[in-house]
């Protein structure tokens, strides 16, 4: 049984079509998180494989898999590197393997197959551009017309997949927030079915399936840190997500001290983190290299503060220009080229090391959330 859960206020509701966030608290103070009733549900370490795709989990999951393309989302490679970077072992979950080069598709998967499942005809989502293309990748095999709404700052490789997948594509001029706002009120007027990931809270069910995967490919050996990049907040409460449920389902005992990185000019949600509970959201203007994290009214601001707040995790930010030289020093030395946003968890392991929060011989992972190819702007490409 699948139950949603306020974040606010903790009014419960039941799963069903339509139903984003909490009537009482609103789209932001009301984010939803989905719970799952683990009684007599028999999870074993056995069932699950270092290299299948994303559907493994599927008892895991809010919907059932109806995509032509699930077996090429997750399943991505989690690569050792011993002695690099001043970190005794260091792994780097390279998500830039995914069907669209992008984590994204982990959350565009079970978009997707909600809309079949619940009978829309048209999805739609704002995006800086990775959520954009992976949505319109992702929905390309399937009968479902797809809207996407981003801004005009979009990198050229996310819109020439927009094009190439056949997305119905709308350009915002103004910023990813504006894009968003756009986006909501143009898709509810519709009736269509929406892919923001903040606004959904099934998507990030796709998401903590890289928590799972990180502790199944390491066998169930738990890291003492995973260090993602952060814009909206989604991701890392994702991940947090799927470390404890692994945790109450008794395949591990313990979790890892999950790490958002931001960009210090793009440092939204820290701002609203540092504030202290009760957490505050705030809109302000941003501007990063790294335009998949540049979001300055993130949306699932209030899950991602109360999720990092009780598991003791934390949020830093780096200089864009730390962010540049991460693409180059993680392709030099790992030949992972990840794009601006996928590159900025190393810069901020660099500076977790340089202050001591971190110790060589910790067991760290690197979440690369983006291949490098879909931005290359910040390496000197076109």
């Amino acid at each position: 049984m699948i139950d949603l859960t306020c974040i606010s206020c903790g009014r419960h509701y039941k799963k069903s079509k339509g139903r984003y966030y909490c009537e009482d608290c609103g789209s932001i103070m009301g984010t939803l998180v989905v719970d799952y009733d683990f009684t007599g549900m028999k999870i074993t370490r056995d069932m699950f494989s270092p290299t299948a795709s994303i559907y493994q989990f599927e008892k895991l999951l809010p919907v059932k898999n109806h995509s032509k393309v699930a077996g090429a989302i997750g399943g991505t490679p989690l690569l050792l590197f011993e002695n690099c970077f001043g970190i005794d072992q260091l792994y780097v979950k390279n998500d830039g393997m995914n069907l669209s080069a992008s984590f994204k598709d982990r959350a565009s998967i079970i978009a997707v197959n909600m809309a079949i499942e619940e009978g829309y005809d048209t999805i739609f989502c704002a995006s800086t551009g990775n959520a954009a293309s992976s949505l319109a990748l992702v929905s390309a095999s399937s009968l479902l017309r797809t809207v996407i709404f981003v801004p005009s700052s979009i990198p050229s490789g996310k819109m020439a997949q927009l094009r190439a997948a056949g997305a119905e594509v709308n350009i915002v001029d103004g910023s990813y927030d504006d894009a968003f706002d756009q986006s909501l009120k143009v898709g509810f007027e519709n009736g269509w079915y929406c892919r923001n990931s903040a606004i959904n809270p099934y998507l990030l069910e796709g998401k903590k399936t890289a928590a799972y995967e990180i502790l199944v490919q390491m066998n169930y050996r738990v890291p003492d840190y995973c260090i993602v990049s952060v814009g909206d907040g989604t991701v890392i409460s994702s991940l947090i997500k799927g470390f404890e449920e692994f945790k109450t389902l008794g395949l591990v005992d313990r979790m890892p001290c999950v790490i958002g990185v931001q960009a210090e000019n793009a440092a939204t949600l820290k701002k609203v983190f540092n504030g202290g509970e009760p957490f505050v959201p705030i809109r302000e203007e941003v501007h990063s290299i790294a335009d998949s994290i540049s979001v300055g009214y993130p949306r699932d601001v209030i899950k991602a503060c109360k999720f990092l707040a009780r598991s003791g995790g934390d949020l830093v930010a780096v200089s864009d220009k730390q962010i540049k030289d991460a693409i180059v020093e993680l392709a030099t030395r790992t030949g992972i080229f990840a794009e601006p946003a996928g590159a900025a968890p190393l810069a901020g392991l660099k500076q977790l090391l340089g202050n001591k929060r971190i110790q060589k011989e910790s067991a760290v992972v690197l979440v690369v959330t983006g291949n490098g190819l879909k931005d290359t702007s910040a390496v000197g490409g076109t």
